[in-house]
């Protein structure tokens, strides 16, 4: 079990205000954990040209080489990019991420997946506050995994800013209107939403597991680095999952 001072080097999108407190009062909990943050520009999502060239990789790693400055422990890409751009791109990112600083990486979207795979996930609910061809792309890279998703919820938005307006008991709602269907779990998949604190009402209530992108990176490099999570049970049954 490890008791030395752990420090999370966090990228995050330019635009989004939610994923940093949202960590930081995760790791509140951990006084020897401590989470350090460096953005790249992202405002826009889409599958326009312009909007798929913001997660260009030589800019994440530029953005990177300033956590590897702080001497963090690990990277982690708090983000949902390879969600419709393809989970390949998570995989090579974090082969960058580590070449280039020789620290280890993760993202939230692989951390999720590797969540859904221990957990026997195939029937998936999707809450996402994307536009309908992103979500449509995001659906159809999970079907390639032999996840189908069963139930989903997005808002129609693009403007990355906008994400962390959308109210609590809107996103309260979607998460149940998605448990419908009685999918093996939940996602909430942006980093850029206030949900994370919804879901242990979520899980109480529905018995389904609800799996938030801002939580699952944080789960993993936790998990990483054989930290007990026992205290950030209150933000879901995530924290009780140990990958070994």
């Amino acid at each position: 079990m490890r008791t030395k001072r752990l420090k999370l080097g966090i990228l995050t999108p330019s635009s989004n205000t939610a994923l940093e407190p949202i960590t930081c009062a995760m790791l509140s909990a951990l006084p020897n954990v401590s989470a350090h943050f460096a953005r790249f520009t992202v405002t826009q999502i889409s599958l326009t040209n312009e909007a798929l060239g913001q997660f260009d990789v030589n800019r994440i790693v530029n953005a990177a080489k300033q956590l590897a400055d702080a001497r963090v422990d690990v990277i982690c890409w708090s983000g949902t990019s390879a969600g419709w751009l393809g989970f390949e791109r998570d995989e090579a990112l974090c082969r960058q991420l580590t070449e280039a600083t020789g620290i280890p990486a993760t993202t939230s979207v692989l951390a999720l997946n590797e969540i859904l795979a221990k957990t026997g996930v195939r029937r998936l609910g999707l809450v996402s506050p994307y536009i309908a061809d992103v979500q449509e792309r995001i659906i159809r890279n999970y079907e390639r995994r032999g996840i189908e998703c069963v139930a989903e919820r997005h808002l129609g938005l693009s403007e990355n800013f906008s994400f962390t307006e959308v109210p609590d008991t809107l996103l309260a709602s979607m998460m149940r209107e998605a448990a419908f269907a009685r999918p093996d779990a939940v996602t909430t998949f942006c980093t850029n939403l206030h949900a994370a604190h919804l879901v242990q009402s979520f899980e109480r209530d529905t018995g389904i597991p609800a799996y938030d992108t801002v939580a699952t990176v944080v789960w993993k490099a936790l998990d990483m680095f054989d930290v007990d999570m026992s205290p950030l049970s209150s933000w879901g049954k995530l924290f009780s999952i140990n990958k070994r």
